[in-house]
């Protein structure tokens, strides 16, 4: 039984003041555009940087890592639920929602 490759992931969870959707860039902030998102390539990488980001409690919960694929200008989700959590809240205009429109 063969496994499947790695396919390329980000860090991400929701701040834990707003509950905003953010993303770990590659100088550890938290940032809200996945766009600026660091992509890991490497699986033994990607759950290094979950484990370190998951400590994080103070800053951050629901830590998990999400499919991507590498983009024109940065990473780009595979998932709907990943589109859907990169493009903000839906519940009134505000945010990454409100820019779209």
């Amino acid at each position: 039984m063969s496994r499947r490759p790695f396919i390329p992931k980000v860090v991400t969870a929701n701040r834990l003041i707003e509950g905003d959707v953010v993303y770990l860039a590659a100088d550890d902030r938290w940032v809200v555009s996945l766009k600026e998102a660091e992509i890991y390539e490497d699986e033994a990488v990607a759950e290094a940087r979950l484990l370190d980001a998951s400590r994080q409690t103070e800053t951050v919960v629901g830590v998990y890592l999400a499919d991507v694929t590498p983009g024109p200008d940065g990473p780009e989700p595979v998932h709907f639920r990943e589109a859907f959590r990169a493009s903000g809240p839906t519940n009134y205009a505000h945010g990454k929602a409100h820019e779209v429109l």
